[in-house]
């Protein structure tokens, strides 16, 4: 099989651009989705009408998880079968118009219903997000250009606090929950602007259509870089083996250790995302400063995305990952001490750095990993096998809360996890290089690209 050599990446930086613009989209809009009941977690906490616990607070962010669960395991799955754009589109239209149902919702069941159903569209957007950026950014910019998609991640939570700010203390949680729904605005844009998989649709032997994309991106020449079919079917391998693939003895270790330190990482991340306003409110701080730390862990891990990006690129992505877990892990344990709130909030962005930034990192690390065929459905699976740990996150601090233990159990347990994560990241294998796969009956091997 012909490589072509890594140089020769002849992707224009306008596609490029492109290609992160419309995601960075996707992603803001899912982040804001996803911090939004953090940041009116307090609020409702005092809702009289509801009249809720602790854990029955830490279930209603709990909801949301389940159906990123399950979004996140068939929707990837589709993509990788049906097309990246139409499941990232699919994905934006469930959980923007879900939000404006949870917004009216007259009881808390049905407000996790709304929750749970808008899981399935934030579930599905981040590999299908993650697959396409990683197939249109260069090999030694992947990390760097992740980094910069998922900053919307951060910034739509950075959003969710700063409606919350201004709309909690006059017209209530309901109004800042109903924001979320306004992103439908955004689903024509990105329809045209976003070019679908060119891996895709070599892959599904549709070589015409990939050449046209490919002409009207400026690519040229353009090498698909999957194996394409010579007969007329559709798919050149049985649905299943894009499943088993990353059950292979090739990449079964790999597998284990980067679902182990993903779900580590999303347990953070949820954990702290739904938590942290709560959790410094009961350390002494009002609701305006406890706000204030979910602003800044979020700006700080937005930050963090694209400079631990860049640092994973030049160093590699299992070095950066390791050390900042590490170091997410001691700003967590470090919070357990309240004292001067300037230090504080640089413990806070240590945390926020330390899940949410190298969770971004691990995860274009797992769609770098494996190969394009699967790539998508790799990094669904590993992300849909986290969200038990994103589920059990809020379910942490509202069993904590019940249990009437102190506050600083809250960093103990979290500053733990952050070490486990960092232990799997350093148990995972050094990848292989590329090598060539076996061809199936009916099948030729094409060239590759620096993909």
């Amino acid at each position: 099989m012909a490589t072509t050599p890594i140089n020769d990446w002849n992707v224009p930086p306008r596609t490029t651009r492109l290609v992160l613009f419309c995601c960075w989209l996707a992603i803001l809009a899912e982040g804001y989705d996803v911090g939004v009941l953090g940041a009116v977690l307090p609020a409702l906490a005092e809702y009289r009408a509801w009249d809720l616990s602790p854990l029955e607070l830490g279930g209603l962010g709990a909801y949301a998880l389940v159906g990123m669960l399950l979004g996140a395991l068939f929707i990837g799955t589709l993509s990788d079968l049906f097309g990246r754009k139409k499941m990232l589109l699919l994905s934006m239209v469930i959980f923007t118009l879900t939000q404006a149902g949870a917004a009216v919702a007259p009881t808390p069941e049905i407000f996790g219903l709304f929750r749970l159903l808008g899981g399935l569209g934030m579930g599905g957007v981040i590999p299908v997000a993650a697959a396409l950026t990683i197939e249109y950014s260069a090999p030694k910019k992947r990390s760097y250009n992740y980094g910069v998609m998922y900053s919307g991640y951060s910034l739509g939570i950075v959003a969710a606090a700063l409606v919350a700010l201004f709309l909690l203390p006059t017209i209530g949680w309901r109004w800042v929950i109903a924001f979320g729904a306004l992103p439908v605005v955004l689903l024509p844009i990105i329809a045209k602007l976003l070019p679908e998989s060119l891996d895709y649709l070599a892959a599904k032997g549709k070589r015409r259509e990939a050449d046209r994309l490919a002409a009207r991106l400026g690519i040229a020449p353009y090498i698909p870089t999957v194996t394409a079919p010579t007969t007329g079917v559709t798919a050149a391998e049985p649905w299943w083996r894009t499943i088993t693939a990353m059950f292979s003895p090739r990449y079964l270790r790999s597998t284990v250790f980067f679902w182990i330190s993903l779900f580590c990482g999303m347990v953070l991340v949820y954990g702290l995302n739904t938590w942290l306003p709560s959790i410094m409110k009961s350390a002494g701080y009002d609701l305006g400063s406890s706000l204030t730390f979910l602003l800044v862990f979020s700006l700080a891990s937005a930050a963090g995305g694209l400079a631990l990006g860049r640092a994973a690129d030049k160093y590699g992505q299992k070095l950066i990952l390791v050390a900042f877990y590490l170091l997410g892990g001691g700003g967590i344990l470090l919070l357990m001490f309240p004292g001067n709130m300037v230090v504080n909030l640089v413990f806070v962005a240590f945390a926020g750095i330390g899940s949410i930034s190298t969770s971004l990192v691990l995860t274009g690390y797992i769609a770098d990993y494996y190969p394009a065929k699967v790539r998508a459905t790799a990094t669904g699976w590993a992300l849909s096998f986290a969200r038990i740990g994103a589920i059990c996150g809020p379910l942490i601090g509202g069993w904590i809360g019940s249990a009437a233990l102190p506050f600083e159990w809250n960093f103990i347990i979290f500053a733990a996890i952050a070490v486990l994560a960092a232990s799997a990241v350093a148990l995972i294998p050094k990848r292989r290089e590329a090598q060539p796969e076996p061809a199936v009956a009916g099948e030729e091997t094409v060239g590759v690209t620096a993909n």
